[in-house]
């Protein structure tokens, strides 16, 4: 094919989409670089902690201060999904699955301690292995006693807490937590199959939905995501095993309450109102501890996020202008 008509067949495929021209790829790649330089683009990590792959997501520029999101049961780090890119900008994000939970492995519940305390630690050695001293942390649900666990240890490296119904408090714990102390007070696998309904699509559905204004609203995305991951086999055996190390949290309470009240760490409390799991009982008593406690009551349930994700994104970007002053 001679020169000019190798011209001329290019240029018509040019002209009918079937070649991309040289000059439509520089803004492909302009973008492709203002992309990674983005605070808010997610990236999707992991590290190697006590031999098991522990999966986190983070964003925001590492030299500013750092954002530790303990995710609650039976979610992920998939709860935080629209909250990460509303406070990348001014925080450093990183947000982990815990082991048994989202991306992270899941050993069998026979040969890996399933404890809180265990969990904390591991939380731990993965801000260690990032580099991170001071941190905030955002506990919710299981977060919390992780959170104040690791607080426990560790008090001059916590800045401040995001709590959004994690309970500290012999108050926040109601009637749906009846069956559960029973396994506390008789760890039998009758009383632990008890407590399979928790763990059924049902159950799921019931704890992102009720208490919502619109649970209509409320993605299935949700229900899927984390339904998959309870449906493991052997998964229902590391649920039971947190659920009954559970109980241990409840002997630390009036230690981390002390805490609160010796160390005083900034606080922003956002609690959805209309939880049956963590209710509002458990929100009133942080403002007996906690002295500098930004307060607020949501209408909505257990997973507020899923209705109120721009108002705590707002709220916690005026948290790290607080903390600046």
């Amino acid at each position: 094919m001679s020169p000019n008509l190798k011209q001329f067949v290019r240029a018509s495929a040019v002209a009918l989409g079937l070649v991309l021209a040289p000059a439509t790829l520089a803004p492909a790649a302009a973008e492709d670089l203002a992309a990674e330089t983005d605070p808010t683009l997610v990236k999707y990590r992991a590290e190697r902690i006590q031999g098991v792959t522990v999966a986190y997501r983070e964003a925001g520029d590492p030299a500013n201060p750092t954002m530790l999101l303990l995710h609650g049961f039976p979610t992920s780090s998939h709860m935080f999904r629209d909250l990460i890119p509303r406070i990348a900008g001014t925080w450093h994000v990183i947000a982990p699955d815990y082991p048994g939970f989202g991306a992270s492995d899941m050993p069998p519940a026979e040969t890996f301690e399933y404890s809180f305390a265990n969990i904390a630690r591991m939380m731990t050695e993965l801000l260690d292995r990032k580099g991170v001293g001071r941190y905030a942390a955002y506990v919710m649900d299981y977060g919390a006693p992780v959170g104040y666990r690791m607080f426990a240890a560790q008090p001059e490296r916590v800045t401040a807490f995001v709590i959004q119904n994690g309970n500290a408090y012999e108050e926040g714990l109601r009637a749906f937590w009846e069956p559960i102390r029973a396994y506390w007070a008789a760890p039998t696998a009758e009383n632990g199959d008890k407590l399979r309904g928790l763990l059924t699509l049902e159950a799921t559905k019931w704890q992102f939905q009720t208490g919502m204004q619109h649970p209509e609203r409320v993605s299935a995305d949700n229900y899927w995501h984390v339904q998959y991951l309870l449906d493991r086999p052997g998964n229902q055996e590391v649920q039971l095993e947190l659920f009954l190390d559970y109980g241990s949290n409840l002997e630390e309470y009036p230690a981390w309450q002390a805490l609160f009240r010796q160390h005083q760490p900034p606080a922003l409390l956002v609690w959805g109102r209309n939880d049956p799991i963590f209710p509002e009982e458990g929100a009133h008593p942080y403002k007996r501890d906690l002295e500098d406690l930004e307060f607020h009551l949501l209408d909505t349930g257990h997973f507020a996020l899923e209705e109120y994700a721009s108002f705590i994104a707002e709220r916690i970007v005026a948290l790290r202008a607080r903390l600046s002053q």
